[in-house]
């Protein structure tokens, strides 16, 4: 099958195609975030309000020592969030599946966030309102695309981030595969299997789901202020482990073709 031509288009006009209210529930997967998790939900929550947006916030708590939980526990009188308490790691990529999972069964869309506020809440609006236009199943924060970008990361890890994706590029035209801040149709993820193995559940659902057409939004990813990053050297040889998995499904002919190039939009002047 031959893949759509990339088209360019403007986050404001997306924006304004929206044709009904969109529920979605964004997960959080958390482990020692007390620093900043209320800032997270108190910042989603505002950008809920101000955009009109049915969104629910759904944390999935590690058993984080330093009381994470609890904290979200108390938050959820005032705002849209929930806190699904497993009993220890179990890893990024588990977390988020289980959050679907735990998400209000209205939600016609699912995603994942960072809790750090790494990820620039300022888009979900742009993201939901491409979900609305029933154009696109699959809402992409990019930091590959024109207007996006890193800010503090170190030469390092601007590398690692950029070896990860060349190795991935075959398998989509998606400009940042690695992406780990998303919203997906529901409906695309029906009897798709999703290896919960390391922190890369973007990539899964790049690959896998049925989610017809793509949009990559841009956005200017900041490096953590709170807490510790969760990459390390076991996180990339996982992320080999999960590439050489998705390889092989490919190649036995039991994935389905290639998604769909997606649309890469542009910030308005």
């Amino acid at each position: 099958m031959t893949p759509a031509r990339t088209r360019r288009i403007y986050v404001g006009y997306v924006s304004l195609r929206g044709r009904g209210l969109l529920k979605f529930s964004i997960v959080v997967p958390t482990y020692n975030e007390a620093g900043g998790i209320e800032k997270l939900v108190t910042t989603l929550d505002a950008v809920f309000k101000a955009n009109g947006l049915d969104g629910e916030i759904v944390v999935v708590d590690d058993n984080s020592p330093d009381g994470t939980g609890a904290i979200v526990d108390r938050l959820r009188a005032s705002y849209p969030v929930r806190c699904l308490h497993r009993p220890g790691k179990m890893g990024l990529s588990s977390g988020v599946i289980d959050g679907w999972k735990f998400a209000r069964p209205e939600s016609e869309a699912v995603g994942a966030t960072d809790a750090d506020l790494s990820h620039d809440p300022e888009i979900i609006p742009a993201m939901v309102r491409a979900l609305e236009s029933g154009e696109y199943g699959l809402a992409i924060g990019s930091r590959y695309i024109r207007g996006g970008g890193i800010r503090n990361w170190p030469l390092r890890r601007k590398i690692t981030s950029l070896v990860a994706i060349a190795l991935a590029k075959p398998l989509t035209s998606v400009n940042d595969i690695t992406s780990g801040y998303f919203l997906v149709k529901r409906s695309a993820l029906d009897g798709v299997e999703l290896d919960p193995i390391g922190f890369k559940i973007g990539l899964e659902v790049i690959a896998k789901a049925h989610y017809g057409k793509a949009v990559e939004i841009p956005y200017v990813f900041q490096d953590r202020t709170e807490g510790v990053s969760k990459l390390n050297s076991g996180e990339i040889t996982n992320y080999l482990r999960q590439l050489r998995r998705i390889y092989a499904l490919k190649f036995s002919g039991g994935k389905r073709a290639k998604p769909p190039r997606p649309a890469a939009e542009k910030k308005t002047a």
